[in-house]
This record gives C-alpha cells, sequence and structure tokens, in this order.
C-alpha cells in the first residue's frame, strides 16, 4: 500500500492571517458535526457487525462499516491540505482479486490494515472535535463580545444588592462606567489578537491527528519504496559507471600502456646492435605515454573532474562547453560557483554527470547544430536543462545512454523528464533535491 499525492509545480503561498483564521475556524467548527455523524454511524455498524458474525449476516454489515468508515475518511483528506498547506495523500487500498466471488470481495477491506484505520479514526476522533470546538467557539465568543462591550454596555442589567458586584469591582477598579468598559474591551482585545494562534492550534491538533491515523501509515510506506528504488537505481548507476570504466581503461590506456611496455623491451634489444633504431622506438614510447596521460585525464574529468572541486559547477560546464564538438550556450547561475552559492558535493557531481552524459548523447546521436545547458536553483530543488536542436527520438529504454542518467538522478532523489519527439527539438530537463 503506498500513498498517492496530487502535487503542482505552483509553490504553495502561504494565505494572509485573516484568511487562514477563517480556514482553520471552519474546519473545526465542521469537524464537530463530522465526527458526531462518524461516530454514530460507525459505532453502530460496529456493534451490529460484531454481535451479528455468529450467524454470518454481521460479515457483510462489518465490511460495509469499514467501507463507509473509508469513504468519511476521503471527505477529512479533502479537508486536510487547506490546514497542512500538504498535498491531499491517499493510500492505495487492497483490492480484491481478479474474477472474486462475493464472499472473497466481503473479506478484502477487513485484510486491509488501512480500512481499520480510518475506522479507528471516525470513531475517536469526535475526542479531539469535541475539545478543539468548545476552545475555538469560547476564544470566538469571548473576542466577539469582549471587543465589541463598549457598544451594548448601556443595554446590560445592573445587579442593585451589595453584595451583587462584576469584574471591574471585584479587581479593585470601582464600579464606574468607564472601568467596566475599559476592562472588558481589554480582555476583548486580548482574545481578539490571540485567536488566529488559538484557532490555529485548534486546527491543526484535528489535522495533525487525522494525518496521523489516515496518511502516516501510507507515507511511511511510501517512503520505504522511494527510498528502496534510490538504492536500486543508486546501484545500476553505480555498476553501469564501473563497467564503463573498466571499458574505457581497458579500450584505451590498458592498451598502450600495453604497446609502451613492449616498445621498451624492444628498444633494449636493439639499443646495443642499432642505436638509432632504438632511439626511433625510445621516441614512440614517449609519444605513447603522453596519450595515455590524456586519456587518463579524460578518464578522471568523468569521474570527479578537479575544476568541479576547485572552482564549482559554473567553471566545470564552461569546460564542457569549451570542449563541445557545436556550439553550446550556457545558462549557469554564476552565484552556484561562490563560497556561499556552492552546492553539496553529491548535488554538483550529479548535475554535472547530467550535463556531460547528456552533450555526450547529443554529440554522438542528435545530429545537432546548438545546445543549450541551463542550470539554476529553483527553491529547494536545481533544475538542470539540456536541449538541443537534433533530430530527436531520445528515450529512456534500458540500453540506451539516458538510462544511466536517470538512474543516476533517481538515486539522488531527484526527477528526469525527456522531452524528445521525432524530428526534434530534444530536451532533457532534471529536479535535484538540495
Amino acid at each position: 500500500m503506498t500513498a498517492v499525492a496530487a502535487t503542482s509545480d505552483r509553490p504553495t503561498l502561504a494565505p494572509s492571517i485573516p484568511r487562514q483564521l477563517f480556514v482553520d475556524s471552519g474546519y473545526v467548527l465542521l469537524g464537530l458535526p463530522l465526527a458526531l455523524a462518524s461516530f454514530v454511524v460507525l459505532i453502530v455498524g460496529l456493534a451490529v457487525g460484531i454481535g451479528l458474525v455468529v450467524t454470518v449476516i454481521g460479515l457483510p454489515i462489518l465490511s460495509g462499516t469499514l467501507y463507509t468508515a473509508r469513504g468519511l475518511a476521503d471527505v477529512e483528506r479533502l479537508r486536510l491540505p487547506a490546514v497542512l498547506h500538504q498535498p491531499r495523500i491517499r493510500p492505495h487500498y487492497r483490492l480484491p482479486e481478479a474474477g472474486a466471488n462475493a464472499w472473497r470481495r466481503i473479506f478484502v477491506p477487513m485484510r486491509d490494515a488501512q480500512s481499520w484505520l480510518d475506522l479507528a479514526h471516525g470513531i475517536l476522533r469526535l475526542i479531539a472535535a469535541v475539545g478543539t470546538f468548545v476552545v475555538t467557539v469560547s476564544w470566538w465568543a469571548a473576542a466577539i463580545a469582549g471587543s465589541l462591550y463598549w457598544a451594548y454596555d448601556w443595554a446590560l442589567p445592573r445587579a442593585d444588592g451589595e453584595g451583587d458586584q462584576d469584574l471591574a469591582q471585584l479587581l479593585g477598579l470601582g464600579d464606574s462606567t468607564t472601568a467596566r468598559i475599559g476592562l472588558y474591551t481589554a480582555l476583548g482585545v486580548f482574545f481578539l489578537i490571540t485567536l488566529p494562534i488559538v484557532v490555529r492550534g485548534c486546527a491543526l491538533l484535528q489535522a495533525s491527528f487525522a494525518k496521523a491515523m489516515l496518511t502516516g501509515v501510507a507515507e511511511m510506506r511510501d517512503r520505504i519504496t522511494v527510498l528502496e528504488e534510490q538504492k536500486r537505481a543508486a546501484v545500476s548507476a553505480e555498476a553501469s559507471a564501473l563497467r564503463r570504466l573498466e571499458r574505457d581503461i581497458h579500450d584505451g590506456p590498458q592498451q598502450r600502456l600495453v604497446r609502451l611496455a613492449m616498445d621498451l623491451s624492444r628498444a633494449r634489444m636493439q639499443l646495443a646492435s642499432d642505436p638509432e633504431a632504438a632511439g626511433r622506438t625510445i621516441d614512440e614510447a614517449v609519444t605513447q605515454t603522453r596519450d595515455t596521460l590524456a586519456e587518463l585525464r579524460a578518464l578522471s574529468r568523468g569521474i570527479a573532474p578537479p575544476i568541479l572541486v576547485d572552482r564549482g559547477l559554473p567553471s566545470a560546464l564552461a569546460a564542457i562547453a569549451g570542449r563541445g564538438l557545436i556550439p553550446i550556450e550556457l545558462q549557469v547561475d554564476p552565484q552556484l560557483g561562490t563560497p556561499a552559492g556552492r552546492l553539496d558535493p553529491a548535488v554538483e557531481n550529479t548535475a554535472y554527470f547530467v550535463v556531460s552524459e547528456a552533450l555526450t548523447n547529443v554529440a554522438k546521436h542528435s545530429r545537432a547544430t546548438e545546445a543549450t545547458v541551463a542550470v539554476a536553483r529553483k527553491g529547494t530543488h536545481l533544475r538542470v536543462r539540456v536541449g538541443d536542436d537534433g533530430q530527436g527520438g531520445a528515450h529512456l529504454a534500458k540500453g540506451h545512454g539516458l538510462a544511466g542518467i536517470a538512474d543516476r538522478v533517481r538515486a539522488a532523489g531527484g526527477e528526469l523528464v525527456v522531452v524528445s519527439p521525432t524530428g526534434g527539438p530534444t530536451e532533457i530537463r532534471a529536479e535535484l533535491p538540495l
């Protein structure tokens, strides 16, 4: 059972204090009748279902009660985002197997843990609803009645007995109208000022209890699933990188080192009989050494380029663009290269890998004439975009170059999107959490 969240690309803006006050008040005040109706329906259904379970008739009633609890839980889940400012999350419930008969379908909700949590919430929510309802109504009444006391003080009857005293007299402020209005107005203003805080606390108390019962387990399981996927992606990306590194070393530096050893052996044999030939062989060996060093530097740039460590992401991406076979336009936030704006090394390495591998694919397969690289910080994420005007047709299928990029991004907790219709253009977008 995993959670499904409805998310938006636009950040959620916090509402103003008055608007949030009315949202929270409506949530709390509406919560009591909903909790009361939920309590009555579910208690009756549960009691009848358990009482008649020995006659088998109770099983359908109990199953129907669980389905009713699920519907009431969905209503509460619809109300939570306005208070918690989080996306609506609904867990995946257990579904009947294909071709299951009626009795098997009756037992489906009984074997689902979240259905029982929905039932428990529907019954227990009344406790929190009553308490928060009383506090909210009392605070609203005190705030309105106290702050407007000056408007109706004249209409209130006054006690004639010597033993009857109001609050102002008990506090030693006297029995004058000014003292009485001043005291009650001050109390009303206090309740009015603290009203948003108190009502917000009541709403959060109700909403937190609902979130823990209705989405908490689903969120935890969903998080576990995401972590497992990230672990598999990290293992896959690491294995792919090691295989590629082994292949590159075997096909490049290793072959050159073998030839270098053979040349040096031949030069040693030629040294006594033909010094001039030995000199030429040694010159070839020196050339092989330089070529090997160049290939090793190229391999090191793909693993952990020194320029990325020393000067940051903008300089490292500029170096990649400078080595490109086609014109590459860079749109990189310069703040990412400053000491204050530097990213976590893992995020920098992943972003560098995405751009490097994407541009390699552009050079090999796209037939593009120009490319664009854009990297910028957006809120709590780093957005990387690589586009080209090539022939398109790129996709994330296993066995293709972009699959390794997708694994690397997923391992970092990010998301990769490829938009590449046939005929082009192609755009690769990666979003990495900071």
